[in-house]
C-alpha cells in the first residue's frame, strides 16, 4: 500500500491541473489570488528583529500558534520567500499551516525591505543573496537541537540553492535537506521571459509597481545612490536591475548579476539532499531553461511536471484548492 508521502509525491511530480484552469498563467494567478492551501484558521506569527552584521536589520516571523512539543526539541522549517513576498504570501501561509499541524517550529526571514518597513543600509536583496541566506540559517541553527529543513520559493529558492552550492560539504552541518519551488535558476532566461508579451503587461508591471517606490525611498535615504531618472524610465526587470539591483550589490550590471546569481550552472556542487520543483508551464521559468538529470549531482532530485504554473499547482473542483504542496515537498524532505 502506498504511503501518504508516496501519494503526495506522485501528485506533485506528475501534477495535472483541473480542466477549468487551463494554461500556466491561469495556474499561476488563480492560486495567488483565490487559492487557499489549507483548511482552518490562518497561522499567526510573532516577529523578531535581528541586527545584521552591517548595521542593518531583518525581520523574522515565527509561528506563534505552534503545537510544538518542546520548541528546542521540535524540528524547524525555514521558508525563504519570493520576489516581493512575505509571511502573508499564500505559499507562506500554507507551509506555516503544515508546520502547525505537525507540531514543528516555523520561521520566515524577510529579505531586506519586504517586512513592511524600509531597511537602513544602501542595499536591498537579490536572487543570488547566498551570504545573507547563510547568515540567517546559521543563526537559526543555534535555536534547535533537531533537524533544520529549508524551503525556498521562487527568488528565495534560487538564493537557497546558491548558498548550498557555495558552502558545498559544510552545508550539512546547518541544514539536513532542502527544496526549491518554482525557482528561476537561470536568471537570464527568466528575466527575458517576464519582459515579453502577456508577462510584460501583467507580471512585469506588478513587480515594478512594488519595487520602484521602494527604490525611490532608498534613494531618499541615501541621496546619490543611483540615477533617479534611469530608474523611473525602467520598463522591465532588466533595466531595473541594471540601475538598482546590480550596482547596489556589487555586480557590474544586469548581465553580470544574472550570470553570477543563477543557481543552474552549479547544481552539481550541492552536497545535501535537495529537491528542485518546477512546472514546465511556469510563465517565469521557461521549460527549455530547466536542468536535465545529467546536469545535477546525485544529491539533487528534479520534479518537473507539465502543469502547475508559478507556485500554483491548483487542484480540485471549482473554485479549487491548491495542491497539497507542503505535504508533497515536506514529505520528500522528511524522507531524505
Amino acid at each position: 500500500m502506498s504511503t501518504a508521502f508516496e501519494l503526495a509525491a506522485a501528485s506533485a511530480a506528475t501534477h495535472v491541473a483541473p480542466w477549468w484552469l487551463p494554461g500556466g498563467n491561469a495556474q499561476t494567478i488563480w492560486p495567488a489570488l483565490r487559492g487557499r492551501g489549507f483548511d482552518g484558521t490562518a497561522p499567526r506569527f510573532e516577529r523578531e528583529r535581528w541586527a545584521t552584521p552591517d548595521g542593518d536589520f531583518i525581520d523574522v516571523d515565527f509561528l506563534a500558534t505552534s503545537n510544538a512539543r518542546d520548541e528546542a526539541n521540535a524540528p524547524l522549517l525555514v521558508l525563504f520567500h519570493g520576489l516581493e513576498g512575505s509571511s502573508r504570501s499564500h505559499y507562506a501561509q500554507a507551509f506555516a499551516h503544515w508546520a502547525t499541524q505537525q507540531g514543528w517550529q516555523f520561521a520566515l526571514p524577510h529579505f531586506r525591505g519586504c517586512s513592511g518597513e524600509l531597511n537602513l543600509a544602501p542595499r536591498a536583496y537579490h536572487s543570488g543573496d547566498f551570504e545573507e541566506v547563510g547568515w540567517i540559517l546559521a543563526r537559526l541553527r543555534t535555536r534547535v537541537r533537531q533537524p533544520l529543513l529549508a524551503v525556498g520559493v521562487s527568488l528565495g529558492g534560487n538564493a537557497l540553492l546558491r548558498w548550498a552550492e557555495e558552502t558545498e560539504g559544510s552545508a550539512a552541518a546547518v541544514v539536513r535537506a532542502m527544496a526549491a519551488v518554482s525557482a528561476p535558476i537561470d536568471l537570464a532566461a527568466g528575466g527575458h521571459a517576464i519582459a515579453r508579451g502577456f508577462n510584460r503587461q501583467i507580471y512585469n508591471r506588478m513587480f515594478l509597481r512594488s519595487m520602484k517606490p521602494k527604490a525611490l525611498a532608498k534613494l531618499a535615504q541615501h541621496p546619490g545612490l543611483f540615477d533617479r531618472e534611469r530608474l523611473l524610465a525602467a520598463a522591465d526587470l532588466y533595466a531595473f536591475d541594471d540601475v538598482f539591483t546590480a550596482p547596489l550589490h556589487g555586480f557590474k550590471g544586469t548581465d553580470d548579476y544574472w550570470a553570477r546569481g543563477s543557481a543552474k550552472p552549479h547544481l552539481a556542487r550541492i552536497r545535501i539532499p535537495t529537491l528542485v520543483l518546477n512546472a514546465r508551464n511556469d510563465p517565469f521559468v521557461p521549460a527549455a531553461s530547466l536542468p536535465q538529470p545529467h546536469e545535477v549531482g546525485r544529491h539533487v532530485s528534479l520534479w518537473q511536471p507539465a502543469q502547475g504554473g508559478h507556485v500554483g499547482f491548483a487542484a480540485g473542483r471549482f473554485p479549487g484548492r491548491r495542491l497539497g504542496l507542503p505535504e508533497a515537498v515536506m514529505g520528500w524532505l522528511q524522507a531524505h
